[in-house]
């Protein structure tokens, strides 16, 4: 595959490259021949790609993305840029808005070829959820500053070694009766290397992604609760689950130092399927994988004897 695409040789930037999402990207990357440049507050976090490079194909960069200097630091050289830093913590507006439309700028005064803006399903600069409302200002100024970017939005992302996933199963497995947060919403979660993937994609053919909006969503519409059971399902565990309700989640998302906070609460509640109208990971020619596909092998570990325990009841 490396031989073929045309990332071959070329530098791509990954800012907040070590985290969950990012280190799948650069894996992708580094798999179609791609030189790769980890740009994170902890770049240390990524070093476990290092033997997944050929020599001289990775490289780290401490970045501060608060810091316009730091940023410009980063994407000099680059002949793509990704952008993925989410977060619900700290100041939003400059993290997922104005360093996103800075890096934009960047990239395109050193003129580079390609730039992907990871946001999210649900991105508006008018909504009052400040993880979404900077999402879509995000867009806004990347688009302004780089017109032939390309923006990908996400549903709820899963893998095996980070996200919903991993955080879910940990509770299932230790709590025998468990609220759910958002019991009856819909998520069409996807799979963290399709996302990747989807970046690639976008790349390495920027004449026909470039200026296009994607959205990211499983090929599943499911509950949250449905979630959970699958969860503990594949654990052959039998837990009690039942929909926290609003006015108990809205106080226990307002108290410091919970797990979930005011912000993740309202997008639970509101939930993350595929939009009408907006293209989806089939127009990047990625066949989305379900949920289910992987859950019975992940769960294994979480068995009460691992893979020597009882196989799952039929029914």
């Amino acid at each position: 595959m490396a031989k073929s695409s045309p990332l071959q040789g070329k530098l791509v930037t990954l800012i907040g490259g070590s985290g969950f999402i990012g280190s799948h990207v650069a894996q992708d990357l580094l798999e179609r021949g791609a030189r790769v440049r980890i740009a994170a507050r902890e770049p240390e976090k990524a070093f476990k790609l290092k033997p997944l490079a050929n020599l001289g194909q990775i490289q780290f960069a401490r970045c501060n993305a608060a810091d316009k200097a730091s940023v410009e630091a980063c994407v000099r050289g680059s002949d793509a840029v990704v952008y993925l830093i989410g977060t619900f913590e700290g100041n939003q507006q400059k993290l997922q808005a104005d360093s996103a439309g800075h890096a934009a700028k960047i990239a395109a005064e050193q003129g580079a070829m390609g730039f992907v803006y990871i946001s999210a399903i649900g991105a508006d600069p008018e909504k009052e959820t400040g993880y979404y409302r900077t999402k879509g200002d995000g867009e806004r100024q990347v688009l302004e500053a780089f017109p032939k970017a390309t923006v990908i939005r996400p549903s709820v992302v899963f893998g095996e070694d980070a996200g919903l996933v991993p955080m879910f199963a940990d509770m299932v497995q230790m709590m025998p009766v468990m609220p759910v947060f958002g019991a009856d919403s819909k998520f069409q979660v996807v799979w963290v290397d399709d996302v990747a993937a989807a970046v690639a994609v976008a790349l390495e053919n920027v004449g026909k992604h470039g200026g296009k909006t994607y959205e990211a969503a499983g090929p599943e519409e499911l509950s949250m609760m449905q979630i959970h059971e699958m969860i503990a399902d594949g654990q052959n565990r039998e837990r009690v689950f039942f929909p926290m309700p609003t006015p108990l989640a809205k106080g226990f998302a307002a108290l410091p130092l919970t797990p979930i906070n005011s912000d993740q609460l309202a997008m639970l509640e509101e939930g993350s399927t595929a939009t009408k109208g907006v293209a989806q990971l089939d127009k990047l020619g990625i066949d989305p994988k379900p949920l289910s596909l992987f859950l019975d092998r992940w769960m294994v570990r979480y068995r009460k004897h691992g893979r020597f325990g009882s196989k799952r009841k039929a029914g």
